[in-house]
């Protein structure tokens, strides 16, 4: 057996893979699934030639060649096949997540109404809800994208190693998980895979957050990543051009609050040299909340 082969590398290799999001086996080859079929076949071309009959015993091979075969007419060509529509959600859930959200007048209904809700298809896939951690109420609220492996097993978002990242970063100005932030998600279910949530389920959970930061009135919402602050923010803008520059987040209430958009822990993870922009956008957080008072 060889080093790679080994049973402790093997159980290594599964445990990475699971970690990172891998679950499914499938081919090397992506399929296209959306893509026209080929055109079927006429029975004239589908049919296999005859075979040649053998020689008859005795006859004498004719002398001159045998006489062309008139040309086979063409087929007519098959008729196009429609593509299937993508199926997606209904827009009417959207409009369900909304009404049910905005019957609650506090973060704890909220909650229940969240684990409640049926109308998001990653709730069936997902293990667990993962709602909120921190203190509600809390000056400072940061809204992620969605849980991660870990996220999905404990029940809380940021709780794997770009969670502790996120913890060091903010004690990093004095702030804690335990005293002043409020953490959630735009999406409250993981997505399989950790892939990039859709449009239809973004906004069909987007009626719960904006509610959330309704309810537990922060001072000022950090947004980790693009895909939140796009979400949120309702914008095409990417994360590169958002970061480090405060909007006015506008809630359904008519109230607003300040947001800073800035990258993702997950990704100076993977980009360690784009600390020095979140540096940046921390000191910016400090700067605005003792501007706020609260410091």
């Amino acid at each position: 057996m060889t080093e790679l082969a080994a049973p402790e590398n093997i159980a290594f290799l599964l445990r990475w893979y699971a970690g990172h999001g891998i679950e499914d086996a499938i081919g090397e080859t992506a399929i296209d699934r959306f893509a026209v079929p080929p055109p079927a076949a006429s029975p004239a071309e589908a049919a296999p030639p005859a075979p040649a009959a053998g020689p008859v015993a005795g006859a004498t091979p004719a002398a001159s060649p045998a006489a062309p075969r008139p040309p086979r007419p063409a087929a007519p060509p098959a008729p196009a096949v429609a593509r299937a529509p993508i199926p997606l959600e209904s827009p009417q859930l959207v409009e369900d997540a909304r009404g049910v959200a905005q019957r609650c007048t506090t973060v704890a209904e909220l909650e229940a109404a969240v684990r409640a809700f049926e109308g998001c298809a990653l709730k069936r896939t997902a293990k667990n809800t993962v709602f909120a951690d921190g203190v509600v109420g809390a000056p400072v609220m940061i809204v992620g994208e969605a849980p991660g492996n870990d996220e999905d097993r404990q029940g809380k978002p940021f709780v794997g190693v770009s969670g502790q990242l996120l913890d060091r970063m903010f004690e990093a100005i004095g702030l804690s998980r335990a005293r002043d932030l409020y953490i959630t998600n735009i999406l409250f279910w993981r997505p399989p895979g950790n892939r990039t949530p859709t449009l239809s389920e973004q906004a069909t959970c987007m009626a719960f957050t904006r509610r959330h930061i309704e309810l537990a009135k922060p001072k000022l919402v950090v947004l980790a990543g693009g895909t939140a602050a796009k979400s949120v923010l309702d914008t095409t803008e990417g994360i590169m051009r958002l970061r480090g520059k405060w909007q006015t987040l506008t809630l359904d209430d008519g109230s607003t609050v300040p947001a800073l958009p800035t990258l993702h822990p997950a990704y100076l993870l993977r980009t360690p040299a784009s600390k020095r922009q979140s540096w940046s956008d921390l000191l910016s957080v400090d700067a605005r909340l003792r501007e706020l008072g609260v410091r």
